[in-house]
């Protein structure tokens, strides 16, 4: 894998945004032209409407690794769907992943009720549904991309998830929950992601402590980390503070503190729920928090997260952090094993 650092400060690489910063010091692979397919459709007879993708992918290369990514719950009319976060998604493909991206239920782009199933308006279940249908159409999906057929690697799979995103790839990854209707547990991990990527996700439910009046009483009263055993990274800004959330930025760090290892954990300085700019290219989701250089910061160290743990003997995740040490304006990075 060929490392891109460059040359010349004044003259940025075309993927890099001008205004990146020091981020240009932290070391990537060399980005190769892209290509992105939507709408793919799989077929769901048992929910609301089919599921509907975008998948991207770089135009060379074989036994690509893929990536997930669950959107979240923001506030604009299209971003929080299949439609939504180009700047991550446009970066991991140009550097190797394939980025399969469904519209869930919850998205806004559909608009549906609170009354339209049990696990209405966020569609928690549906969302994790979601994500293993995928998983078992990934043959379906290669067929109507001719662009990546026979160019998976099925045995590297990760997911990403950003705010209720994250809770989605928690529950992937071995968090659990009581459901709200019947008060049993719920345990839906699954075996086939290897690792993943929390961006301002939800936290621990702890009986409600710390979740404003909206969600008290919902679902995200009775979700909990302790027994999410899949390696993974939770990135996390240190002003994020929710509206719906009395806690402070350290409520997006319990899936680092609250698991077992291995976990890492990226703090980013300054970063808000948006960490820069994750879900859109100026955005009102990140209309207090856009900043190309926090962004760069989050591609880099996301891609070299997920190269170093689907392939123990890459380097670029330990890489990545030294240069991080010399640059404490943009974050740190802290690691546990168990």
């Amino acid at each position: 894998m060929a490392i891109h650092q460059s040359t010349d400060s004044c003259l940025p690489d075309f993927q890099d945004h001008a205004l990146i910063g020091d981020a240009d010091q932290i070391p990537v692979s060399a980005p190769t032209p892209i290509v992105s397919v939507s709408p793919i459709i799989l077929p769901a007879p048992d929910r609301i409407v089919d599921l509907h993708l975008r998948v991207t992918a770089p135009v060379i290369g074989d036994e690509l690794p893929i990536i997930l990514l669950s959107h979240g719950q923001g506030k604009s009319n299209n971003l929080s769907s299949l439609n939504g976060y180009g700047p991550v998604a446009n970066f991991w493909a140009s550097h190797g992943f394939v980025v399969i991206q469904p519209t869930h239920l919850s998205s806004k782009s559909l608009n549906l009720g609170p009354d339209t199933s049990s696990d209405a308006p966020f569609f928690w279940r549906s969302r994790v549904e979601d994500m293993k249908l995928i998983l078992d159409e990934l043959y379906t999906i290669e067929d109507d991309f001719p662009q990546i057929q026979g160019r998976l690697d099925h045995s590297r799979i990760v997911a990403v998830g950003h705010c209720m995103g994250g809770h989605t790839v928690s529950m992937l990854l071995g968090a659990r929950m009581i459901d709200p209707e019947d008060g049993t547990e719920v345990d839906l991990i699954e075996p086939r992601v290897k690792a993943g990527i929390l961006l301002a996700a939800p936290g621990d439910g702890r009986g409600g402590e710390g979740l404003g009046e909206v969600l008290r009483d919902t679902f995200l009263k009775y979700h909990s980390h302790a027994e999410m055993t899949t390696p993974a990274l939770v990135v996390i800004g240190d002003s994020d503070v929710p509206d719906l959330i009395s806690r402070g930025p350290e409520y997006h760090a319990d899936a680092y503190y609250s698991s077992k290892g291995p976990k890492s954990l990226l703090t980013v300085t300054g970063g808000k729920h948006g960490l820069g700019g994750v879900a859109g290219y100026d955005t009102a989701e990140a209309a207090d928090d856009e900043s190309p250089e926090r962004l760069a910061m989050v591609q880099r160290l996301t891609w070299a997260y997920l190269r170093s743990r689907l392939y123990p003997e890459d380097p670029a995740w330990s890489e990545a952090c030294f240069v991080l040490q010399k640059l404490p304006g943009l974050g740190r990075a802290e690691m546990k094993r168990v």
